[in-house]
């Protein structure tokens, strides 16, 4: 603007002059107009309505911590002994989300982990005394209950329908930021990828993980992303950091799919815990070089059914004595032991099904296994 003003002082005030400086400061504020109103896109309009159901969590509880004894220092004393067990009281955060007008919240288990007092901040800060209504170690997902009526809350999308390269958004409390600000922080990224299987680690199961360059730091885990439409698509968890000592955003950053979320909150909803127990119905022994041979197979790949339950699902799908299982999912069965690894990298209950891949001599077939609850097996029903 100065360098206008600077050009029409030079030219004096001749009319030319004085029409020439009204068409340039024209047109200097249309595009400020353009600008301002292209300030209002879907990502600011998708963190307006998904920014009001996130809260911060700030969580009281108690861990057990091992020291050994100066007095046990030797290996003969301590293999008796052992180490000294002592508790103690810590604090931590993580994010989480409004799911029911009357103040249902999701979140990570690993958040609220052994909580003895949890604390949820609600966007300008108002805060609740929280309880736990159940958690799910396996998939990593917590529900809990603050008091409230007319609350506002998430609008769930369909993480089967994720398209890779579209603009997502990680709102949450990372570092505890929430309570300085009443409101969450917002990250803006893309999705990297999606179905990222990382199969068991420890406890939990991570499979179909939905993965951003949207910056996750401490305090995140439980906290949505959300995409254009300000639809939650997926529950940020944890990220890779590149370092044992930092916990700093580097781009890789892992949410879980909200249609999983959703299926386990209905289960901790109604009984505070999931089942997974479940009956399959079929008996698998070893494909021997003897069995390969005789089955005219090139390996010993696979696993054989050596056995299906009556009136398992097994044997309602389809399956018989003498297939040779090969996948599952399909991942691939190299031997005896992988169905029993394949299952446990698999977050599965009742009501789920099973691909099996199976080899019946001459040809290779799919079977599709729906899961059965355990207690079929023994109410007459198996």
């Amino acid at each position: 603007m100065l360098l206008i003003l600077n050009v029409t002082r030079s030219l004096g005030v001749a009319k030319k002059s004085y029409d020439t400086t009204i068409s340039l400061t024209s047109q200097q504020i249309e595009p400020q107009d353009q600008i301002s109103n292209s300030r209002h896109n879907a990502i600011t309009r998708a963190v307006a309505m998904a920014s009001p159901t996130v809260v911060g969590i700030n969580v009281t509880s108690v861990k057990t911590y091992y020291r050994r004894s100066p007095v046990f220092n030797d290996p003969f004393f301590r293999q008796f002994f052992g180490d000294e067990a002592f508790q103690k009281k810590v604090q931590s955060l993580g994010s989480g989300f409004i799911v029911s007008a009357d103040g249902y919240i999701i979140t990570n288990q690993h958040v609220v982990e052994n909580a003895l007092e949890i604390i949820v901040t609600r966007e300008g800060g108002r805060q609740y005394v929280a309880e736990k209504i159940g958690e799910d170690v396996t998939s990593d997902v917590a529900l809990l209950k603050i008091d409230g009526n007319g609350l506002p809350y998430a609008r769930l999308g369909n993480s089967d329908d994720v398209i890779i390269g579209e603009w997502v958004i990680a709102l949450g409390n990372p570092f505890g930021l929430f309570d300085i600000s009443t409101k969450p922080t917002v990250t803006v990224g893309v999705i990297s990828a999606v179905d990222q299987d990382f199969g068991r680690r420890v406890d939990r199961i991570f499979e179909d993980m939905i993965q951003t360059d949207a910056a996750i730091n401490g305090g995140n885990s439980g906290g949505p992303l959300v995409n254009g439409l300000g639809e939650v698509i997926g529950m940020n968890a944890w990220i890779i950091s590149g370092s044992e000592t930092m916990s700093a955003s580097i781009g890789l950053g892992f949410a879980i799919p909200i249609n999983r979320v959703r299926r386990i909150f209905k289960d901790l909803m109604n009984y505070g815990r999931v089942d997974r127990s479940f009956w399959t119905g079929i008996h698998y022994d070893v494909v021997t070089p003897n069995i390969a041979r005789y089955l005219g197979l090139k390996t010993t790949r696979g696993a054989i059914v050596s056995e299906t339950d009556k009136n398992s699902p097994a044997e309602k799908a389809g399956m018989e004595v003498g297939d040779v299982i090969v996948a599952i999912n399909g991942r691939d069965i190299n031997n005896f032991n992988d169905i029993t690894t394949i299952i446990d990298n698999l977050d599965l209950k009742a009501g789920d099904v099973l691909e099996f891949r199976i080899y019946r001599p001459r040809r290779f077939l799919n079977i599709r296994v729906k899961l059965a609850p355990l207690q079929d097996k023994y109410n007459g029903k198996g």
